[in-house]
């Protein structure tokens, strides 16, 4: 199996694909994560240098199709290598005393360069979900209606059990496919009224193309302000963004003495504070209270 090999900075793979972006990749017993991306299937193994647990080699393991290029045309972007996130950890820092312990927890933390389309379904399914549950509506609509993924043989052993799974990845399926669909279609996904959303949704994205801002993904159906401001920042890298849910309410709340339905203040305030790394900010602080809550 081809292999790419890169050395990075800043950079972690839990605080990756565990602060909330990102819901097709799976942690495995060695530590490593297996997931989709681009109708690629890969595994990520990182080892830190022996002096920076932030600094080290990864390597890509493609475990399905790959060109030879894919690491510069797909990888590099996707985990936005060429950023540097030390001058933003430290600019943040700089300007904010208050988030320095949350960027120092989630130090690894890199925003991921992701599908618009697939930003737009995951987000409309994450709404008023937990993370667990959205990665298995995300699965089970993938596996259903998605296309399939040609795979070596290969298998993956995810961290909570020793069994082998053989691999069986599909893609998310395209805007044509779900707005061939009725909501009975969709009923033993179990997404209830998101089914909805996401049919009118493709529905709107096939007569008028993918959305290009916020006011446009705001016009899509059961879009608000929230899962706008999400895709906004994960699908179309505008990193001015500030998405607020509950675990942002919460860190507002505890770390800035917001009342947690001051959603507007929230935003004003972070627009003022952070500006264009307003983005990065959320994630520091999505993942240090959710983790710290959690524990």
């Amino acid at each position: 199996m081809k292999s790419f090999d890169i050395e990075v900075h800043d950079f972690d793979l839990d605080h990756i694909f565990d602060c909330g972006q990102c819901f097709r990749w799976r942690k495995q017993r060695d530590g490593s994560y297996t997931g989709i991306a681009y109708r690629r299937i890969v595994n990520m193994n990182f080892q830190p240098f022996e002096k920076s647990k932030f600094d080290g080699m990864l390597r890509i393991t493609n475990l399905g199709n790959y060109s030879e290029d894919d690491l510069e045309k797909i990888w590099i972007p996707y985990l936005d290598i060429d950023r540097d996130y030390g001058k933003i950890k430290l600019t943040l820092s700089q300007n904010d005393e208050t988030i320095r312990d949350a960027i120092s927890y989630g130090a690894g933390i890199r925003i991921l360069k992701q599908e618009l389309w697939e930003t737009i379904v995951s987000f409309i399914i994450s709404q008023n979900n937990n993370i667990p549950r959205i990665k298995g509506c995300i699965e089970n609509l993938s596996r259903e209606f998605g296309e399939k993924i040609n795979v070596k043989s290969a298998s993956w052993q995810s961290e909570n059990t020793e069994k082998l799974t053989k691999l069986e990845p599909y893609t998310i399926p395209s805007a044509e496919k779900l707005a061939s669909l009725t909501q009975d279609d969709l009923a033993s996904i179990k997404l209830g009224y998101r089914s909805r959303y996401l049919i009118e949704s493709a529905k709107t994205v096939c007569e008028n193309g993918l959305p290009v801002n916020f006011e446009e993904l705001s016009k899509l159906c059961g879009v608000g302000p929230k899962v706008a401001n999400c895709i906004s920042l994960f699908g179309m890298n505008d990193t001015e963004s500030f998405p607020i849910d509950v675990w942002v309410k919460r860190v507002m709340a505890r770390l800035y003495g917001f009342d947690e339905n001051d959603i507007k203040g929230m935003q004003s305030f972070a627009g003022e504070k952070f500006g264009k790394l307003s983005g990065f900010a959320q994630q520091y602080l999505f993942y240090y209270i959710r983790n710290l809550d959690e524990k």
